[in-house]
């Protein structure tokens, strides 16, 4: 089994955390800023050190390759370099920078692979500073239009087509990743799972299946010293008897369910006055949408009249479990058990651009375990040993991608050609 050099990772994922570091020892490094754009050059200038070919598309996703011996589609790896504001040094920047440390240690050990390798750098994937996340696989996978992509804006007015210009990104649409051998995401689980059960490796098999829906109570304001509690109609106190009838339902189905409410606005929103109208969010996920179905059941059967206040709920947005492919994820699988590594098989509760990634091409993932499940925040931390540790898997299961599925390939190539 190979393995990658790990003083070089580490040194390789300090040099990255500096772009964008904040005072709590995270990052701020939003999509197309000054600070990407200095990351965009590291990652560029590395590429280039290890001897890769570099090109950029018409969504500004960097690509560096490494040749191969034959004429076949790539092995992919990668992930995501811009991050959420005060967010953490590892999420999306591991991907990309344990890939590159995987092609050169294929380079460093002269190790001649029938496919090209590309490690890529998918542009704005959180989605911190322009709407939706995941928006250039998105556009890759014909998920998102390119043209409503290009008038998504920051909070300042400027739009994701004029930071791409200006940021000099903006490449040829004859660049796009359209067809890969295999597309592999190294990412840190941004959950305590692994670190609970002591395990070192999250052999991704999906991607959860998700809804969310807005529940509106609405009522009647009023002065909230005058009034009687038995003649108001008070939407605040209605909604929470339909949380806390939520909760009470949900936790009947399944215990891996996870169901948040995260967000509560009312209206005035003055501590003077009662509410006429609250609303607040309900997002559930999991791998099997059957259960999700359930969810959105039991959101149906709220009562219409809570307390004298009305209340609707409409869906705000859903999405199918995504399934990755099955002989990718064997690979991860037994690369990481030929590693001595504790797995387990799991499926993601966050979203990646490897979702998007697999419509079009094989695709798994590869975890890593997040201290306190902590991810989205300065603290966020996983050990450089644990770093290693995936970029091992990674680098074996790329290894053993590219001599099993050469002459399958060859064969349907020939066939394609004839």
């Amino acid at each position: 089994m190979e393995k990658i050099n790990r003083q070089r990772l580490q040194s390789l994922l300090e040099q990255f955390s500096a772009f964008g570091a904040t005072e709590g020892n995270g990052v701020t490094r939003l999509s197309l800023s000054q600070e990407d754009i200095k990351a965009r050059q590291k990652f560029i200038e590395t590429s280039e050190e290890i001897g890769l070919s570099v090109k950029v598309d018409d969504m500004g996703n960097l690509y560096a390759t490494l040749p191969g011996k034959e004429d076949l589609p790539p092995i992919a790896m990668g992930s995501h370099l811009d991050s959420v504001v005060k967010g953490g040094r590892f999420d999306g920047t591991l991907g990309v920078v344990a890939g590159l440390e995987v092609v050169r240690t294929i380079v460093e050990r002269n190790i001649k692979t029938n496919h090209p390798i590309t490690v890529i750098n998918f542009t704005n994937e959180e989605g911190a500073r322009f709407d939706p996340a995941m928006m250039s696989s998105g556009v890759l996978a014909g998920k998102f239009a390119k043209e409503v992509m290009l008038q998504s804006s920051d909070t300042e007015g400027v739009t994701f087509g004029q930071a791409l210009e200006q940021s000099g990104y903006a490449g040829e649409v004859g660049n796009r990743l359209k067809e890969a051998a295999a597309f592999v995401e190294l990412h840190i689980e941004q959950g305590p799972v692994l670190e609970h059960n002591g395990e070192e490796i999250g052999v991704v098999e999906g991607v959860m299946g998700m809804a969310c829906y807005d529940i509106s109570l609405k009522g009647e304001s009023n002065h909230a010293g005058t009034t009687p509690i038995p003649m108001r109609r008070d939407p605040m106190f209605a909604s929470a008897q339909i949380i806390v009838e939520l909760q009470r339902e949900l936790k009947k189905l399944p215990e891996d369910l996870v169901y948040t409410i995260g967000r509560i606005i009312a209206y005035p929103n003055i501590h003077t006055v009662i509410p006429n109208e609250v609303t607040f969010t309900i997002e559930a996920r999991h791998k099997s949408m059957e259960v999700i179905r359930q969810v959105e059941r039991i959101i149906d059967r709220l009562p219409k009249v809570v307390e004298r206040c009305t209340l609707t709920s409409r869906k705000l947005w859903g999405r199918d479990t995504v399934e990755f492919k099955e002989d990718i994820v064997h690979a991860v699988s037994e690369s990481a058990e030929e590693l001595g590594f504790k797995g387990r098989n799991m499926y993601s509760g966050a979203g990646h651009d490897a979702q998007f990634i697999a419509s079009y091409i094989p695709t798994a993932m590869i975890f890593v375990p997040s201290a306190k499940g902590y991810s989205h925040r300065e603290d966020e931390y996983t050990s450089f040993e644990e770093c290693a540790n995936g970029a091992d898997v990674l680098l074996n299961t790329v290894l053993k991608l590219d001599r099993n599925f050469r002459s399958e390939e060859k064969k349907v190539l020939e066939e394609n050609r004839a």
